[in-house]
């Protein structure tokens, strides 16, 4: 049975998101996927919110019949990386290969996010060609230029790797954009663990013109936040 699963998205509880992980989920529900990853940026509050508020389960199975796959992206010292599966302590500004070391230690998959997207942290392919990574995010709907996502494709079939598609939505409205098709027996974490390693099939569209506006302007006035806040504890 097919199921479609959002594999990069980020709620509130990333500096540079807008919803909550409940707005998530009813979106999501709403739009027809039956799960998505919840990736915030270097941290993995959330996930430790949707186990406290009875909306996902530790054991890896659905609630209601959505699940939720915990993950958290990282900004490497090379540039993003998302974590998928597991859960991750915060290693902001760790080596690529360290951190893929360390997911691979706790049971997770590496994934490259946005890869040769260089206006977002992209990592560089000099870099990826050195790591150990267990499949390529080869559509990112948010991505600055298309021509990102081809390269991102190409390359993971050149190095036949499995790949992903997903949202990096930061406001609800944008889940769902893009995201990945898995044919499943039944949904859980362990299912669509192994099956991120083989081949899906790609839902591949971009977030809109407004969408990707609302995002440049949610991370506009989070710099002027957190400048402002850094003036104010300069003049006390």
């Amino acid at each position: 049975m097919p199921f479609n699963i959002d594999l990069h998205t980020h709620s509130f509880f990333s500096g540079d998101g807008v919803s909550s992980p409940e707005e998530m989920i009813a979106s999501a529900r709403r739009k027809g996927l039956h799960g998505f990853a919840l990736t915030d940026h270097n941290t993995c509050k959330g996930i430790d919110y949707l186990i406290h508020k009875g909306l996902m389960r530790e054991d890896g199975l659905p609630v209601d019949g959505f699940l939720i796959v915990p993950g958290v992206e990282v900004s490497t010292a090379d540039g993003h990386l998302l974590c998928l599966g597991i859960m991750l302590p915060n290693m902001k500004g760790e080596p690529a290969a360290e951190v893929c070391r360390e997911i691979h230690e706790r049971g997770g998959l590496a994934v490259p996010a946005h890869p040769y997207d260089y206006f977002r942290a992209g990592i560089r392919e000099s870099v990826i060609e050195t790591l150990e990574i267990d499949a390529m995010e080869a559509f990112n709907a948010a991505t600055t230029f298309q021509t990102c996502n081809t390269k991102a494709y190409d390359y993971a079939k050149r190095r036949a790797l499995p790949m992903t598609a997903g949202s990096d939505a930061h406001h609800e409205r944008a889940l769902g954009t893009a995201y990945t098709v898995m044919e499943l027996e039944e949904l859980s974490l362990a299912n669509v663990m192994r099956q991120i390693r083989c081949e899906n099939r790609l839902v591949m569209q971009p977030l809109s013109r407004a969408d990707k506006l609302r995002k440049t302007w949610n991370n506009w006035m989070r710099l002027r936040w957190r400048r402002n806040r850094k003036r104010m504890r300069e003049e006390v």
